[in-house]
């Protein structure tokens, strides 16, 4: 099993908070955590744009990306929503051990 992180914005904390709960209650992340107060800077449709967003941060397994990232996607608020998975090489044993076990079915 490997441990990622996905990297998600939303327009604000609620919508943040709201699609990390739903991620944490179907089992497709063992965690969310929401941080307010991001200024983005990017360019969307030959536009530079500048808006105040959340980051949400999701702690799930290899196994269950693909399935959060289109939950995020019927969830989400945008028609393009920041959906990056990066793979957890190291850290604590135990807490990747409850990554994965807060991911499984209930049973």
């Amino acid at each position: 099993m490997t441990a990622f992180f996905v990297y998600i914005t939303a327009s604000i904390a609620e919508e943040a908070t709201r699609i990390g709960r739903a991620l944490v209650e179907e089992r497709l992340a063992a965690c969310a955590n929401v941080l307010n107060g991001m200024t983005s800077i990017y360019r969307w449709q030959d536009e530079i744009c500048e808006d105040a967003e959340a980051i949400l941060i999701t702690k799930t397994t290899d196994d269950k990306v693909a399935a959060l990232t289109e939950r995020v996607k019927a969830l989400h608020s945008y028609d393009c929503p920041c959906v990056a998975a990066l793979p957890v090489t190291n850290g604590n044993g135990a807490f990747l051990d409850w990554i994965e076990e807060q991911t499984q079915a209930e049973g």
